[in-house]
């Protein structure tokens, strides 16, 4: 099985809780040419009234321009590992199982197959799990 395995950069920002919120954010990306990949967007409990959007890749300068004027900011507590591959059954849990024996916490996972493809993006807590979970899945490779 062939996984491509590597780092990549998640940017967030808040969003208001109400109707174009999210289409606002995303609308000054795709004016900079942003192609994004992964998206993820949810309600936040407090404050009322509010959310969060991740995304990635944002490329460019003028990208990433345009996202910090839009209030997006490179997350630096979030060290995030993106996997692609040919999806096969049990892959998620082959994956899982792997970087939990290696004593390698979970802060998120986002996956997704399309076809006979799937990516996924895991979360991890600190740059030390998200190198080790880089190494740990190519090697399962």
């Amino acid at each position: 099985m062939k996984l491509n395995v590597s780092r990549t950069e998640v940017w967030a920002a808040s969003v208001e809780d109400r109707p174009g919120g999210l289409a606002d954010k995303l609308a000054a990306l795709a004016a900079a040419g942003a192609n994004l990949e992964f998206l993820i967007a949810r309600r936040l409990p407090d404050p009322p009234g509010k959310g969060v959007v991740f995304v990635t890749p944002l490329k460019g300068a003028r990208q990433v321009k345009a996202a910090t004027a839009a209030g997006f900011q490179k997350t630096e507590s979030r060290h995030s590992v993106r996997v692609e591959g040919t999806d096969k059954p049990g892959l998620g849990a082959r994956m899982t199982r792997a970087l939990a024996e290696a004593g390698i916490n979970l802060r998120g996972l986002s996956a997704a197959a399309l076809g006979r493809k799937f990516v996924a993006h895991l979360a991890l807590d600190t740059a030390e799990d998200a190198a080790k979970a880089v190494a740990l899945l190519r090697k399962m490779a």
